[in-house]
């Protein structure tokens, strides 16, 4: 059982996800979620094997029968555990393709793991926020208000040639996430949102040519900013942060 506050973080791998695990889990004790158990054994058996507390969940967020599953073993787990934090941190949906060469399954894609929602399926960050935002309202006795974070991209805010299913699905989630703040910010939960503009520095582009020194985003300072907005009093919520290399064009 946690001896302590629990934070959550949907879509751990070993880059920006584990960093964001890693961070929170100096304070708290961490749930990791990911579709595949070898993209958070490695981050979960650190975090445990240094005297924190981690616990990793295979779930799918896109599917809403899995997210029920995987927040049944969380309460068992975390029985009158407060939750601090919960990270929507899914990259899923990435698809760079002339528009005219798409599929609809392509398509959708990009909004069934982001924000996309119908009669029918909760999926991704809808089914992530659903399951979390009733914790967070609860939680009482925390050093700093409950906060939910979901990650964004340059495609938040940008429709780029190329990447109209990406760019949707990442416009629909930065909707979601703008709505939810409104909502429950009044209600002391923190919701916000990053956009992440720029490649990051994870085990995957390693090799990616680079010109510039530090030209990547390094995923240990992501998750010191993420940290910093959890730990904003309620007299000073901000809702959106942009990073990106100091040699990024936006």
């Amino acid at each position: 059982m946690a001896t302590k506050p629990f934070a959550v973080i949907a879509g751990v791998g070993p880059g920006t996800g584990a960093s964001i695990a890693r961070k929170f889990a100096q304070a708290y004790s961490v749930v990791v979620l990911a579709r595949n158990q070898s993209n958070y054994n490695g981050i979960v058996d650190e975090i445990n094997s240094s005297g924190g507390q981690a616990l990793g969940i295979s779930a799918d967020v896109s599917d809403s029968a899995s997210v029920q599953s995987a927040f049944e073993k969380i309460s068992q787990q975390y029985k009158d555990t407060p939750l601090a934090a919960a990270v929507f941190n899914s990259g899923g949906g990435f698809v760079r393709k002339p528009f005219l060469e798409l599929t609809e399954e392509e398509f959708a894609g990009g909004f069934k793991s982001q924000g996309y929602t119908d009669d029918e399926h909760r999926l991704g960050a809808f089914n992530f926020a659903k399951a979390t935002l009733p914790l967070l309202q609860q939680a009482t006795g925390l050093q700093h208000p409950p906060t939910l974070i979901f990650t964004g991209a340059t495609a938040s805010v940008k429709g780029s040639a190329n990447f109209s299913a990406f760019a949707t699905g990442k416009f629909a989630l930065r909707a979601l996430a703008q709505s939810l703040a409104r909502e429950f910010g009044p209600k002391g939960v923190h919701v916000s949102h990053v956009i992440i503009d720029g490649v990051i520095d994870i085990p995957r582009t390693k090799g990616w040519a680079n010109e510039h020194e530090d030209g990547k985003l390094d995923p240990g300072a992501i998750a010191d900013a993420y940290w910093h907005l959890h730990t904003q009093p309620r007299t000073t919520f901000g809702f959106e942060l942009d990073l990106r290399p100091y040699v990024e064009k936006w």
